[in-house]
């Protein structure tokens, strides 16, 4: 199996600035670093090439969160035509990040599950939780290896992009590490935020997984997997030990991005796991801008970054 892992899409709304959905909210504060910085490197001409240099090389391909930049209905629908158009050549997977839930209104209509339910069906709905992107866990078993998805996307106050799984997220989680169809095989956890966040506590309150011990201790048990996440926008590899093994630590970078630095630019990570679970490579390609080429780079072999 061939598992493709991209991240942070953060698609503008194609109908520009919608000043009436963005004044007197903490959408005024996105705006605000959009025009400032991220409108220079957001590129959707780079996402486009990663998701269909993407989808041909996987058989999966797992979205882990900030699909949208403003939590936009505009930016949704955006989001779902170009979803649907990749699921025509790939299987896809999506969970939230923080810009996907970016106010409680976004959370009260239940944005995120009416445009990407169909990509985060669970096939052990008996073990799942009420969060505020919709029901999570979910679980999907394919061949040797079992994706599940988490929601740590929860509203936030302006400048505070953390995030937080929560008690009942957390303990069915445990429980779906445990159930059989799981345990025999090669359990992959998506999650939107840093679940290794070794920041001062303040630091993690403000920008990172707040509960990200109860995450690590959820997974313990585990002989072998992964957890793919996003957020930190740069390329990074880290093993966790278990208590009867180690897992793979990958996060992707912004699949959109223009930047200098082969760790953030826009690319994707690619995963090959055996028809035994076991996980055969881990690497990141990377696109080249000018020539639309990707490079390829050994993210495991390398230790920590692209």
């Amino acid at each position: 199996m061939r598992l493709a892992h991209v991240s942070d899409l953060h698609l503008l709304s194609p109908m520009g600035i919608e000043w009436h959905r963005i004044l007197f909210n903490k959408r005024i504060t996105g705006l605000t670093k959009l025009l400032l910085h991220r409108a220079r490197m957001y590129n959707e001409q780079h996402l486009l090439a990663v998701l269909g240099a993407a989808a041909n090389e996987a058989d999966h391909l797992v979205v882990t969160g900030d699909l949208t930049n403003l939590s936009l209905e505009s930016e949704y629908a955006h989001a779902r035509q170009i979803l649907d158009r990749l699921a025509e050549k790939v299987e896809v997977t999506v969970i939230p990040g923080n810009h996907d839930l970016y106010l409680q209104d976004v959370v009260r209509r239940r944005r995120f599950a009416h445009y990407f339910g169909a990509y985060m069906r669970s096939e052990m709905p008996e073990l799942q939780t009420v969060a505020p992107a919709g029901l999570f866990p979910f679980v999907k078993l394919r061949g040797p290896v079992a994706l599940i998805g988490l929601s740590s996307a929860v509203p936030r106050p302006p400048f505070v992009s953390a995030g937080y799984l929560g008690r009942a997220q957390i303990a069915v989680l445990r429980a779906i590490v445990a159930a059989p169809e799981v345990a025999s095989r090669t359990p992959i956890v998506l999650v939107h935020h840093d679940p290794l966040d070794s920041r001062f506590r303040l630091e993690q309150i403000r920008s990172g997984l707040v509960d990200a011990r109860s995450l690590r201790d959820a997974v313990w048990p585990l002989r072998r997997g992964m957890i793919l996440f996003g957020h930190l926008h740069v390329r990074r590899y880290r093993r966790m030990d278990t208590s009867a093994g180690a897992i793979h630590v990958v996060s992707a970078s912004g699949a959109s991005l223009e930047h200098a630095d082969d760790r953030i630019r826009a690319g994707f990570n690619l995963y090959t796991i055996g028809g035994d679970g076991a996980i055969r490579s881990i690497e990141a390609q990377v696109l080249d801008p000018m020539s639309q080429a990707f490079r390829h780079y050994d993210l495991a072999a390398q230790g920590r970054t692209a």
